[in-house]
């Protein structure tokens, strides 16, 4: 997983982006987080950026973020899914093996 550095919370106009938000004192952040790593690990050409949600309060409220932990998959600038319920690491497997081209 890739720790977000950047400034802002930006959505790329082109291709996957996959977005881990969380905030480190969420316990259920720290499972998923887990989860998502091992998944890293069996899809290694699929980038997925880890974002403490904390820095980006503003760009939680623009996107809609309900609750932590989040996974935001995104399409050509366009996010396709949230996903909140991160069930286990062969559903997360799953849901993502299927956005790879």
């Amino acid at each position: 997983m890739i720790d977000w550095k950047e400034k802002h919370l930006t959505i790329i106009e082109e291709g996957l982006q996959v977005l881990y938000l969380y905030t480190p004192m969420c316990g259920t952040c720290q499972v998923a987080k887990k989860m998502l790593t091992v998944v890293d690990e069996l899809l290694p050409s699929l980038q997925i950026h880890s974002i403490n949600l904390n820095y980006y309060p503003e760009e939680a409220k623009d996107l809609g973020i309900e609750s932590v932990p989040c996974l935001l998959l995104c399409e050509d600038g366009e996010v396709k899914e949230k996903v909140y319920a991160f069930q286990s690491v062969g559903n997360l497997y799953e849901l993502l093996k299927q956005y790879i081209r």
